[in-house]
């Protein structure tokens, strides 16, 4: 077995079905599928399971394997709980939100396997109006970066703010990067055993982040792919618990920099990236309640 891939389906059937099919359309490559269930109570998963029933558990190409969780406790934990079942020597973390493009996976998984010192990588990502969804190539968050992100500054054209997003290299080149985006992240098995499971600390954002952080200081290389692409519908499913998202979205910042740059940097430079991050919460849960 080639390749697991593991999509997590939250109350999306239509878009869910949708990137399996393209899976199944576009895939050539001996692989499995898991799809996780986060307990979406909607029907989706029931329904889901009924479409793609004639794919039995004998098929040794397209297999899909279901799983259904009692709770939501989060993306990260949900692929954990297909990682542990796969048998591919490559994941692909999937969102149940994308399309998947001819040859992408196929390709992507040829680039790997050719290059050992590879640990993760990922492709380009567009958003349904043909923009590109900038977090599918990223530098890893630190105070510059982010005080320049957080409070737009990074949207100022011609200057030096957006290594963020590294809009400066090319988005059809192939590169090393820090990080990559958890809705296309292709990882080498090996690399997972050496560096542990997604961080179930994260709820929904930042598993990603903290993921390529520590594959590659294992020494692994992070490869940005940006020849091979699919289309991804953002935030699809998270758009009927705005409020909780938005938190756990800042609550990912304070993970990440406790975590990793906790020693790194002084205690007047975390505590005002932690002050910021606050600030920011505070005016964005008060402009989501304004909205409602």
């Amino acid at each position: 077995m080639d390749l697991s891939i593991i999509i997590v389906n939250y109350k999306t059937y239509e878009l869910t079905k949708n990137t399996i099919i393209s899976v199944l359309e576009t895939t050539e490559s001996s692989y499995e599928i898991f799809l996780v269930d986060n307990n979406s109570q909607d029907g989706s998963y029931e329904k889901l399971k009924s479409y793609f029933s004639h794919f039995s558990n004998e098929d040794s190409n397209g297999k899909i394997n279901f799983i259904h969780n009692s709770t939501n406790q989060g993306f990260a934990a949900a692929n954990n709980i297909a990682i542990k079942k796969s048998k591919g020597d490559f994941i692909l973390l999937l969102n149940s939100d994308t399309i998947v493009k001819d040859d992408s996976i196929d390709d992507c998984l040829k680039f790997i396997k050719n290059h050992n010192d590879v640990g993760a990588v990922g492709c380009k990502i567009l958003l349904p109006n043909g923009d590109l969804d900038k977090s599918c190539k990223r530098s890893f968050p630190n105070p510059k970066n982010s005080f320049y992100k957080l409070f737009g500054f990074n949207k100022i054209k011609n200057s030096n703010s957006n290594d963020y997003n590294l809009d400066n290299l090319d988005d059809d080149g192939v590169y090393e990067v820090d990080s990559l985006v958890g809705a296309f992240m292709l990882v080498r098995k090996v690399a997972i055993n050496e560096v542990g499971l997604l961080d179930e600390d994260y709820f929904m954002y930042g598993e990603d982040i903290d993921w390529c952080y520590r594959i590659k200081s294992a020494g692994w290389k992070i490869i940005y792919y940006g020849k091979s692409e699919i289309i991804h519908y953002k935030g699809a499913s998270s758009k009927k618990q705005k409020s909780k998202l938005i938190y756990e979205f800042y609550r990912a910042m304070y993970l990440f920099y406790n975590k990793h740059y906790d020693k790194k940097y002084s205690f007047f430079t975390r505590l005002s990236v932690y002050l910021g991050i606050i600030f920011l919460l505070t005016i964005k849960l008060l402009l989501n309640a304004f909205k409602k």
